[in-house]
């Protein structure tokens, strides 16, 4: 029996094994952006911390940061005269509200039919068992042909704060020839995909204060100007009819797509169709004179991600209420800066709101967009291992999303990124009932296999 067949049969074998620590892992409820869940932080990094011990690695630490810790492990049997790959993930998952909504436990993983349901299941603790598993396979019945450094973060979901200022102190550490990120997804379920771009992200909290104190209505009503009001004008001014952002100068840098990049996105089939059924909505919208797909992968975008103001409860209370706040964010294409993004909120806010209200606009985070390069060794590896699966060509995919750290790689450590994941479109991350494909899940493992053998 060959490596390659001996490495699936040892997966195959072991995939029970693999499910339980799938299982074990998803119930320990790490979610980054609630303080209540600090000590489960600690727990999901010591757990993965052991994984990696059992596994036989090297040199295992556990960084502190100013929140939540970063693990790094490496494995560098293959030799100093071999290629190092450096992995990332991350071990937070996004909060699990609205409870009401879950069908099951969110920290209890539930199997019905091909699907295992948790949180955290797509996004992204299974895509870290599907690497772990893969790497065990091979160094149980042979030998990785590639050095390999992780390294696992556990503040992705809110922006990754302290993952650049560790990455910049860390070089020495961190050096290696290419990155494999395993955060991103496929398109469907028999449509391997490799991502080769991503957007950025700039994300911000707008405050309009009025009066000191919440107002009666009544009393008040036509003299003090209503701060959710002036908040909800503001917003509405963000876009013009054809959807167009109207952020001064937000477009300068925009890159426009090439011909055979527009001839790529469009062999995904990704039309308004698809993303109606995906979403349920009546129709899609966006910026008019671009393709659905288009303006996912390949043109900027600001959204309204929460807005809160005055009284929400059951019944009727008329008031002015005292303050409005609106959680906005965009998502930046290549060429744009999210600082640069900052400053042309900050003067369209300038120039827009009324000096009847104060305001503050603050920047939560920020990320920068990427391309990878998809001629490079790896990624052709890559592309061989999951036609080897698969049995077809993987298409390549602009993402939506935002994985910032791929950029940051680029400009701190001057490595690329090879950009894989085994989740799908439909397996509601960031919200209720999310979920993993069992079988693609598998396939997964399969690819990652053949992935780090094609690397030899």
């Amino acid at each position: 029996m060959d490596m390659r067949n001996a490495a699936i049969k040892y997966a195959e074998n072991n995939y029970q094994q693999t499910i339980s620590f799938l299982d074990e892992i998803i119930s320990i409820p790490s979610i980054s952006t609630q303080p209540e869940n600090s000590a489960d932080m600690q727990i999901c990094a010591n757990r993965l911390t052991k994984k990696f011990h059992e596994l036989g690695f090297d040199h295992i630490q556990l960084f502190p940061t100013q929140k939540h810790p970063i693990i790094y492990a490496d494995f560098l049997n293959a030799g100093p005269q071999k290629p190092t790959l450096l992995i990332y993930g991350h071990y937070d998952v996004q909060p699990i509200d609205p409870i009401d909504l879950w069908t099951s436990e969110p920290f209890k993983s539930r199997i019905d039919g091909d699907y295992l349901y948790s949180r955290g299941s797509s996004d992204m603790k299974g895509q870290i068992v599907a690497c772990l598993a893969a790497i065990e396979a091979v160094i149980k019945t042979g030998r990785l042909p590639v050095n390999i450094k992780y390294i696992i973060e556990g503040e992705e979901e809110i922006g990754s704060p302290n993952l650049k200022p560790f990455l910049e102190s860390h070089k020495e550490l961190l050096k290696s020839d290419v990155a494999l990120n395993p955060d991103c997804g496929m398109v469907g379920i028999n449509v391997p995909t490799i991502v080769y771009g991503l957007r950025g992200l700039a994300y911000f909290e707008l405050k309009v204060f009025g009066p000191d104190h919440d107002l009666h209505s009544g009393v008040f009503g036509g003299v003090v100007h209503n701060p959710a009001q002036v908040l909800i004008d503001l917003i509405a001014k963000m876009h013009d009819n054809n959807g167009k952002i109207t952020l001064p100068h937000f477009y300068d840098d925009v890159l426009q797509l090439s011909e055979k990049e527009k001839l790529e996105l469009n062999r995904l089939n990704l039309d308004d169709s698809y993303y109606k059924a995906q979403t349920g909505v009546i129709n899609t919208w966006g910026e008019k004179g671009y393709s659905a797909v288009e303006r996912i992968g390949a043109r900027p975008t600001l959204e309204v991600n929460g807005f809160l103001s005055g009284f929400t409860g059951t019944g009727a209370k008329t008031i002015i209420p005292a303050m409005a706040m609106a959680k906005l964010s965009t998502r930046l294409v290549p060429n744009q800066d999210p600082e640069k993004v900052h400053q042309q909120l900050l003067d369209f806010v300038k120039a827009n709101i009324p000096n009847t209200v104060r305001w503050e606009l603050s920047m939560l985070s920020g990320g920068h967009p990427s391309i990878s390069d998809t001629s490079i060794p790896e990624a052709i590896a890559l592309s061989k291992a999951l036609e080897t699966v698969w049995g077809k060509k993987p298409i390549y995919k602009r993402e939506g999303g935002s994985v910032p750290v791929v950029a940051d790689m680029q400009q701190i450590l001057g490595i690329d990124s090879v950009l894989t994941g085994f989740g799908l479109p439909d397996d509601n991350i960031h919200s209720p009932n999310e979920r993993l494909h069992l079988p693609t899940w598998r396939k997964g493992i399969d690819a990652l296999i053949y992935f780090f053998l094609n690397l030899e």
